[in-house]
């Protein structure tokens, strides 16, 4: 495999998109399928482990034995959960929309896989490497393709899930699946805008949009040549943890899966599925989950980047980015262990009157530190200044919530 794929650095910063396309052939082409089969193969088999890891990992959390059945330790049990599905039959409800009935779970499932096109996930960033790979004798990157909008087109695929689930709950021909699938498409919009602004704040300090470049400058040396320049840091921390609440919210990960509250709408939007379909949906949601885990490590932990000890570069870049990505997975699992269901309002609240706010005001402190370099301005005064701007806009924002529930308790709103 050495022999086949060894660590090259060529491209100079600010070059975006995969060198392999500079000059598309046979080969090139051959190149390109071959990744996308393996990123296939990898996200199907994560997800049949993601399955079995959370499921295993919530009953040591609760002192129950969880699968372990099929195969080792239960690690079957996703697969034979799988091979049944398919001999389930398929019942399509008489006042449902055929057509967008069906389609609706590929269009849960496709953004998912999607996502993933952009994300790096191995390579060589040490020493001033950056990533490139040689495959065949083709100079690439370990991912499937870095387009120079790179996570715009991630912002634009999170988006496009909602369909999934809007489309399945309207097309059943059901109010319990409506419900539910209003609450998702709501739910979603409602926390894209918080998670767009601090994924821009991530592009405000790399300055660029390309995954691949991010990682490049991520892998340089951080504060003091000690810390890592990892995203997380250069933002101040507070991005980061935005985007992860954002991120749940859009996965309708718990606390946040009120799309699919078993008290209130049965089951949610995929009530009247069955069969492939129903399990098309968990797949995408499952998939999803590793998919943004990919994200969170891209935009803010740096990727693949990380020491090289020994042996190929590539090699250790895949292991950080598996590290990393299993650290989320683990944290999403925790989440749902620990974590109460939040209530519809509370879920509203925080994304309308904190996380967008925030967000949106930190973007504008991370810009005027930017401005302040670029001009020469004192730190230390626009440090000062911003600190008095979010005390004034946190209590004109306090005084329109409160005025805004006073006006409900009297009966003058609803």
């Amino acid at each position: 495999m050495s022999a086949v794929l060894s660590s090259v650095a060529t491209l100079p910063l600010g070059q975006a998109g995969d060198p392999l396309l500079f000059d598309v052939d046979a080969v090139a082409v051959g190149i390109v399928i071959g990744k996308v089969l393996i990123i296939f193969a990898m996200l199907l088999v994560g997800t049949m482990l993601m399955v079995w890891f959370e499921r295993k990992l919530i009953s040591d959390m609760q002192n129950r034995i969880g699968p372990n059945l099929a195969g080792p330790f239960g690690i079957l049990q996703t697969l034979a959960d799988g091979i049944k599905f398919f001999f389930k039959e398929d019942v399509i409800p008489d006042k449902a929309h055929r057509r967008i009935f069906i389609l609706a779970p590929y269009l849960a499932f496709v953004p998912a896989f999607l996502l993933f096109a952009v994300v790096p996930f191995g390579g060589d960033f040490n020493n001033g490497n950056d990533g490139v790979v040689t495959i065949f004798g083709r100079q690439t990157f370990l991912q499937i393709a870095d387009p120079p909008i790179g996570i715009l087109f991630v912002l634009a695929m999170s988006s496009l899930a909602v369909y999934g689930a809007m489309l399945a709950g309207w097309s059943s021909g059901s109010k319990y699946p409506l419900l539910g699938s209003v609450r998702a498409s709501a739910q979603m919009v409602s926390y894209e805008a918080a998670l767009g602004l601090s994924a821009a704040a991530v592009v405000l300090v790399t300055g660029t949009l390309s995954t691949h470049e991010m990682v490049v400058v991520q892998a340089g040396a951080g504060i003091g040549g000690i810390l890592p320049n990892w995203g997380a840091l250069l933002t101040l921390g507070v991005p980061f943890i935005i985007f992860v609440i954002a991120g749940t919210a859009e996965l309708n990960r718990p606390p946040f899966d009120l799309v699919e509250a078993e008290q209130e709408l049965v089951g949610g939007f995929h009530t009247e599925y069955s069969s492939i379909r129903f399990a098309l949906f968990f797949l995408a949601e499952f998939m999803n989950t590793i998919t943004m885990s990919a994200i969170f490590v891209t935009l803010f932990l740096g990727g693949p980047s990380g020491p090289a000890p020994v042996g190929p570069g590539w090699a250790w870049g895949v292991f950080w980015f598996l590290a990393k990505v299993f650290i989320f997975l683990f944290m999403f699992v925790w989440f749902r262990a620990t974590l109460p269901r939040m209530r519809y309002d509370q879920l509203m609240d925080l994304g309308w009157k904190l996380l967008i706010p925030l967000a949106l005001g930190w973007l504008l402190f991370l810009t005027a530190l930017e401005l302040a370099d670029f001009r020469g301005w004192n730190k230390a005064a626009v440090v000062l200044v911003a600190i008095a701007v979010f005390m004034v806009a946190w209590g004109l924002l306090r005084s329109a919530v409160r005025s805004g529930r006073k006006l409900r308790e009297s009966g003058v709103v609803d």
